[in-house]
């Protein structure tokens, strides 16, 4: 995925912060940190605050952490912060299992919502069922039907 950020000036005071909630983050998944390799830390998205609405930014993590059983395993976070007056404020943080996991969220963070198909396979075996309960239903209740 491509950055669609432009270079944004980040104090040293707010970059401590958001390491410290990556931290924290890693730790809720119920993973170890690696303490002797840096996770790799990075905005991804970011809209200014405004007069009429606050802002918003969201940054990405990637490293690597132990797992309960002590295997090591990759990391992909998030970190969505709220811009409100100066100050970022963590509206929320998780770790996925995989990019394409981390992406996912991203593109529902970007519209919204996701739509799913009509094609998706659980919607198939849905209409599938319907329509062998329809036709059992008939084959069942037709025959009294015609002999009345």
């Amino acid at each position: 995925m491509k950055a669609e950020t432009q270079a944004i000036r980040v104090p040293e005071r707010t970059m401590r912060r958001i390491r410290i909630e990556c931290q924290n983050a890693i730790l809720r998944a119920r993973l170890t940190p690696s303490s002797d390799e840096p996770v790799q830390l990075w905005c991804v998205h970011s809209r200014q605050e405004t007069d009429h609405a606050f802002g918003s930014q969201l940054w990405y993590f990637n490293g690597h952490a132990a797992n309960e059983d002590q295997r090591r395993v990759p990391l992909f976070g998030v970190l969505e912060y709220s811009l409100q007056f100066g100050l970022h404020e963590l509206v929320d943080g998780g770790v996925f299992d995989s990019a394409g996991e981390r992406e996912r969220f991203f593109t529902v963070y970007r519209k919204g919502c996701i739509r799913e198909s009509l094609w998706h396979p659980g919607h198939r075996w849905l209409a599938f069922g319907m329509l062998i309960v329809t036709v059992a239903a008939m084959f069942r209740f037709l025959p009294r039907l015609l002999s009345e």
